[in-house]
């Protein structure tokens, strides 16, 4: 069946630019009439392909549908105490559509006289980094220019009707503006064939050709999803894990229900006598701190004299709901500590916890104090580490009540949280660069995602174990039980992050979306021992995976961290470049003294494991 459909692709594809073929149907250089023969077969072939499984998705859908309440992300509620709000200030309601409509009249008058060839200022603009107005139609043709201000004029008043809103908590407030932020971003005029010029001249150059490749895609999106539309973000055959991603040498060490241990081949004569134990979070795969050479994190501490293991963790199935938190700190960072210790004979490790896994790390760090065994870990680097989850984004607008009974259903049975629901939670994040500018480029402009290595990255997701992901739900975004000594345990030990005397590093990233910076900072104030704080550029990735040779971006630092994060940046000094070797001297003093470079001894199996090959579908 799948070759049958591959062959009907192909011929989809040859009758489509069979009217590209034909010279005499140009009309001018970017018009093409369009030969309506070969257009039509091609229409009818993709309908004909399209129908089944369109037919088996409406099937999964109305299932799905008749499974769950109407209303899975329990905004119902909270909108209709936004309108009961709402009415009970009418007057400042209708001073807002006044200010709208007289910004919408003064766009209309603002056009027309761009229309007459006058030169004329925007009233409103897109948010710096904003991508999709980027074409110039947008800036110099007067009607597409009327169609971009019109609809982010109406795209912030929506938004703001919502924060002025009195009477309306906070947290519901947060909660609606980002539902009428998603609606607004869907609304977008790029998002449709007739207002986005670049898809209109595409469509014009190309006699439509670009929307049945855009259809024949879509209908491949909703195959690889098996019945649901799980669309491409790149090529994801341009990649292989341990050919071009994930290639630094080493082997698997150790092994366990939870992890594989990797130890890295040397890549100096000498190395520091303490090794490094570097522990990813399991939301996601380990390799984003080894996508290539240029970019590797882990072949950079490698080639600053460390001995590097990493963690792989499982990618977990039904067979493992009944792991816990606390099974992931005994079979994970103390099983790993245990089996460095035992490879290299050093009785402590320098340690780096990456979000989820920092979080883990000041956990483990807490106990470990709590039972007279602090000495295992001589230092902690913690990289976009939430401790304090109060203010922890907007993640929190998932974690209500309802939602998390609704994610316990569905935990209960299967087993685990599955990859796709995390997935399409951090895709509505980043929406408009994550799902709308895919649909666009795939699904109007008929083109196939660009290979991105990140991106590859982003969409090979984890499950997560039903019993560890409801604890780390509750425990920490729900009830922010780490700011309380005590309020969690593992096994019969309070976890009392003031206790933590090792010395920390934080980095964090200034435009993170998932943990952001200012509550990363409150972190700093929970540990006991000395603290070191650093604020790179970019976001919770790429201000991460930032290579000193790239020569991008750059970070903040300052020797003292005060109570309130602001009066930190006041003070803190901007360094050009990647924070890498701020961090790495720094580390260097938690290093010991030199030796001869460790060679990998012990292999269970080559790097990068097969762990870490296992996809979650």
């Amino acid at each position: 069946m799948r070759q049958i459909a591959n062959q009907e692709r192909k011929d989809i594809k040859i009758m489509a630019q069979a009217s590209e073929n034909n010279k005499e149907n140009q009309f001018g250089d970017d018009i093409k009439i369009p030969d309506p023969i070969a257009l039509g077969q091609a229409l009818l072939k993709a309908y004909e392909h399209a129908q089944p499984v369109l037919s088996d998705m409406m099937g999964k859908y109305s299932q799905s549908w008749a499974e769950q309440d109407f209303d899975p992300m329990n905004i119902t509620q909270t909108y209709m105490e936004f309108l009961q709000s709402l009415m009970q200030d009418p007057q400042k309601f209708w001073d807002m559509q006044t200010q709208y409509w007289q910004n919408y009249m003064q766009i209309w008058q603002d056009s027309a006289r761009k229309f007459m060839g006058e030169d004329v200022q925007d009233l409103i603009n897109p948010e710096k980094g904003d991508r999709r107005f980027s074409a110039k139609e947008w800036q110099d043709n007067a009607l597409f220019d009327f169609i971009k201000q019109s609809y982010l004029l109406t795209a912030d008043w929506m938004e703001n009707t919502v924060r002025e809103t009195q009477g309306l908590e906070e947290p519901k407030k947060e909660k609606l503006a980002f539902y009428a932020r998603q609606f607004a971003n869907a609304m977008s005029p790029t998002n449709f064939v007739l207002t986005n010029p670049e898809v209109l001249k595409e469509t014009l150059k190309t006699g439509g050709e670009n929307l049945v490749r855009g259809f024949e895609n879509l209908i491949e999106d909703i195959e690889r999803g098996h019945g649901e539309l799980k669309i491409s973000t790149t090529d994801y055959t341009a990649f292989e894990l341990g050919k071009n991603l994930a290639t630094t040498p080493g082997s698997v060490v150790y092994e366990n229900d939870l992890i594989q241990l990797i130890q890295y081949e040397p890549a100096t004569d000498k190395v520091y006598k303490r090794p490094l134990l570097v522990i990813p979070p399991w939301i996601n795969k380990y390799y984003i701190l080894d996508l290539r050479p240029d970019n590797s994190f882990i072949k950079y501490a490698l080639e600053q004299g460390h001995t590097v293991f990493i963690i792989s963790w499982v990618n977990p199935n039904a067979a493992l709901a009944k792991k816990s938190f606390e099974d992931y700190m005994r079979e994970g960072v103390l099983a790993a500590l245990d089996e460095i210790q035992t490879i290299t004979g050093e009785p402590d490790a320098n340690a780096v916890g990456y979000c989820l896994g920092g979080t883990l790390l000041a956990i483990t760090l807490a106990y470990l104090a709590a039972n007279k065994k602090a000495d295992r870990v001589a230092s902690a680097t913690f990289l976009t580490t939430l401790l304090d989850f109060d203010q922890a984004g907007q993640m929190k607008l998932f974690l209500d009540d309802e939602q998390l009974k609704a994610m316990d259903k569905e935990m209960s049975e299967k087993g685990v949280l599955r990859a796709k629901q995390i997935q399409k939670t951090f895709s509505l994040l980043r929406s408009n660069d994550l799902i709308w500018s895919f649909v666009v480029n795939n699904y109007l402009m008929g083109k196939e995602p660009f290979p991105f290595d990140l991106l590859y990255w982003n969409d090979d997701s984890t499950n997560m174990p039903a019993a560890m992901h409801s604890f780390y739900l509750r425990a920490m975004y729900r009830d922010n039980l780490l700011t309380k000594p005590g309020g969690i345990t593992m096994g019969d030990t309070p976890i009392d992050l003031s206790k933590i005397k090792t010395p920390a590093y934080f980095l964090s990233t200034r435009e993170d979306h998932i943990a952001p910076w200012t509550a990363t900072y409150e972190g700093t104030q929970m540990l006991g021992g000395p603290v070191n704080f650093t604020l790179a550029a970019s976001g919770h990735i790429a201000g991460v995976v930032n290579a000193p040779a790239r020569k991008k971006y750059c970070y903040w630092s300052a020797d003292k961290t005060p109570r309130e994060s602001e009066k930190w940046l006041e003070s803190a000094a901007e360094q050009d470049g990647s924070w890498w070797p701020h961090w790495d001297k720094w580390l260097k003093t938690y290093g010991g003294e030199k030796i001869k470079a460790r060679a990998v001894k012990k292999a269970l199996e080559s790097a990068p494991g097969r762990y870490v090959k296992v996809k979650s579908d």
